[in-house]
């Protein structure tokens, strides 16, 4: 007998498709990353994706659009933090960034490989810039307190968001030893404002 055929549609089949893939990915390696497999594994025809990635390079670019709105949601609800000085909202959007990182190594490597490529898509650039928007408004709020120097927010978080990601990319390669980053991050935010303290001599 003829097996049957599978199915075109699965349900919300896009969402299905960065869900496995995205566990694909933190399991083996974008190389491994196949719409043709995810198929299989979803169950639905191998034609089925092409209605949402119509290559690869689609399904990539739809992860990495993805990690960077969560990462924007989890950095932004860090930043809130009602009732605290700005200090305190740098050290925990700096704790959730690094956090983020650890948890999800391989969608943030392919983020910010994504990050790289020449010829963004506006909604990745979109995406981006929300996520790296939080820190230079908590910046510009120590600016307007008179606690760090003047000068533009963005260029003074890209001294933060440079030793920040240094230290996940030692943490991954496992250079740092005996402890852990929940104590290296608020150190570090600590010597990135000291440079910036409009009091130092």
């Amino acid at each position: 007998m003829k097996p049957p055929s599978r199915p075109y549609h699965h349900g919300n089949l896009r969402q299905e498709l960065l869900r496995a893939a995205e566990a694909a990915l933190e399991a083996r390696g974008v190389q491994d990353l196949s719409l043709r497999e995810l198929s299989r594994e979803l169950g639905v025809s191998h034609a089925s994706p092409q209605r949402h990635f119509a290559t690869k390079q689609d399904l990539i670019d739809a992860l990495a659009i993805m990690g960077f709105e969560r990462l924007s949601s989890v950095v932004g609800k860090a930043a809130e933090a009602r009732g605290q000085d700005f200090k305190a909202r740098l050290t925990k959007a700096a704790n959730a960034y690094v956090g983020f990182a650890l948890k999800h190594p391989a969608l943030f490597a392919l983020m910010f490989e994504a990050k790289r490529r020449p010829g963004m898509r506006p909604e990745l650039r979109t995406a981006l810039m929300a996520a790296f928007s939080h820190v230079p408004k908590i910046l510009q709020e120590g600016q307007e307190a008179g606690k760090i120097v003047a000068g533009d927010p963005h260029s003074l978080a890209l001294t933060l968001g440079a030793a920040l990601h240094g230290l996940v990319a030692m943490s991954i390669e496992g250079k740092i030893r005996g402890t852990s980053l929940k104590a290296v991050v608020p150190k570090t935010v600590q010597h990135v404002l000291t440079g910036l303290n409009t009091n130092k001599t």
